[in-house]
């Protein structure tokens, strides 16, 4: 579906257009358009691809979808693939928006993602000396509002990682931390694979040997970088801490067990005592000391519960009851 479809001179805007007056101005020396789909349909891929020489690869990519976060140059022509992460109930959706630009164009695909860039463009609007750098820069405003929704889910998955730390010590909460760690270590991983690859996207615009389209905008392609270098560093940390997180839990839950293993193993002890009173007194031999006494019952009952409670004190200032 064709979002807008707009042509600009010198960082202003000249019209909306239609898909019919594109290659009008495109002809134009100093003006560039700027055309923004949201699932694209393979119609209208190829129409776009006609009107603006797409290369065919990059097209393939941006039909095919499920692509790694990329950029890649066809001749004087850049084509840049980045990642959208959408929370969904306690899940992400990735979606992808795809960039072709050239000399005189930007041409925006997003896929499977409700987000959208209405804001960068009514920034890049407001800014129309930077705007005059031409395509080069709006790809940098599509790369840096990517990249600033990653900070909220970075800050959401931290908010998550310390109130799993605050229940570690919990009792009995061993179990279901370790398996809230493995879900939060599966996000990271999935933000991990958004960001790593867009670092050698944005390290390659920023350098001295990027794409030309991309040339005037360099140093805001090095802020991007900048972004992203501090998010993965923070991914790193966070994933460090979780693997920290499950060795200590698992540590819990070993203890845990050994601490009622502790307290079977006293009962057990308790109770063998008195089985084995019980079993030399109930043996019933003739020549038994005290068999015939009257007494004798009561004074087996009694040693048998002694040694029983004499055992418990013992544990228990063993701290194994």
């Amino acid at each position: 579906m064709l979002i807008n479809c707009v042509a600009y001179e010198n960082g202003s805007r000249l019209a909306d257009l239609s898909v019919e007056e594109i290659s009008d101005y495109l002809a134009r020396p100093d003006c560039f358009v700027w055309v923004a789909l949201r699932d694209a349909t393979q119609q209208e891929l190829d129409q776009m691809k006609e009107e603006f020489a797409l290369h065919d690869l990059a097209v393939e990519d941006a039909r095919h979808g499920h692509q790694r976060p990329k950029i890649e140059e066809y001749g004087d022509s850049v084509f840049a693939v980045m990642h959208l992460l959408e929370e969904e109930k306690g899940e992400f959706n990735i979606g992808e928006v795809n960039v072709f630009v050239g000399r005189n164009y930007v041409l925006s695909v997003r896929n499977h993602s409700q987000q959208h860039f209405l804001g960068v463009r009514e920034r890049c609007e407001r800014e129309p000396h930077l705007l005059s750098h031409g395509a080069g820069f709006v790809l940098y405003a599509l790369m840096d509002a990517v990249v600033d929704r990653y900070f909220p889910i970075m800050d959401r998955l931290e908010s998550e990682l310390d109130e799993i730390e605050e229940q570690i010590f919990a009792k009995g909460a061993a179990r279901s931390n370790i398996e809230r760690l493995y879900d939060l270590k599966r996000k990271i991983t999935l933000l991990k694979h958004a960001v790593a690859p867009m670092m050698e996207a944005a390290a390659k615009l920023s350098g001295g040997r990027g794409p030309e389209v991309c040339a005037n905008s360099r140093d805001y392609f090095r802020d991007v970088y900048d972004h992203l270098a501090r998010i993965n560093a923070s991914l790193d940390n966070i994933r460090d801490t979780i693997g920290t997180a499950i060795q200590v839990n698992l540590s819990m839950v070993t203890i845990e067990d050994g601490e009622v293993n502790k307290k079977l193993a006293a009962w057990a002890g308790i109770f063998a005592v008195a089985t084995a009173f019980a079993g030399v007194w109930g043996m019933n031999f003739k020549g038994m000391p005290e068999l015939q006494w009257e007494f004798g019952y009561p004074l087996a009952l009694l040693a048998i519960s002694t040694a029983c409670v004499i055992l418990y004190a013992h544990f228990k200032r063993a701290g194994w009851l």
